[in-house]
């Protein structure tokens, strides 16, 4: 990317802010990869509950993305891998974003500001799990410096998806 990033702000969800990432994401262009469908608000409430539990224990969280106006962008940041199949016990780091806000840049510089927040909260190596055909996706961790490591068969969907890691011990130019 060659222009200046934008410099999004990163928030702990608030309990509005489900209302807001129900409304952002309600998109199926921004669910083609989650779904296809928006999710009902009761899963977004189940999530900002959640997401404010693990910064509370962990230090980081999905952090709600806030652009200069304070708007609700979506969402950026890192949590435990939960489900029984893929990277067991890895944190992972991932992003969505409102389709209003695609190819600007704030998911890059927010991820950023991700990696630096969990590498000072002392967890050693993330991870992105993404779909195939997600080229957005796949971009971004390549410009933050991640490589392509393995693919775990996915529990309902034809296809396998991929796994990008990231060793914060180091830093790389990317990833700064």
């Amino acid at each position: 990317m060659n222009r200046p990033l934008p410099a999004p702000r990163l928030r702990v969800p608030t309990h509005e802010d489900a209302l807001a990432w129900h409304r952002v994401f309600a998109d199926p262009e921004v669910m083609e990869f989650y779904g296809g469908k928006p999710a009902p608000l009761s899963v977004y409430e189940e999530l900002t509950a959640r997401q404010r539990r693990h910064d509370a224990e962990r230090g980081f969280c999905l952090w709600t993305i806030l652009d200069e106006s304070d708007e609700v962008l979506g969402f950026t940041g890192a949590q435990p891998w939960l489900p029984q199949w893929g990277p067991a016990g890895a944190i992972e780091i991932g992003w969505r974003l409102g389709r209003a806000h695609w190819g600007k840049g704030y998911v890059t510089a927010a991820a950023r500001e991700t990696l630096r927040r969990v590498r000072e909260a002392g967890v050693p190596e993330v991870v992105a799990m993404v779909r195939p055909g997600n080229e957005r996706s796949i971009a971004v961790t390549r410009r933050l410096g991640m490589r392509a490591a393995e693919t775990y068969p996915h529990p309902t969907l034809a296809e396998d998806a991929l796994c990008f890691r990231l060793e914060l011990n180091r830093r790389t130019d990317n990833a700064a």
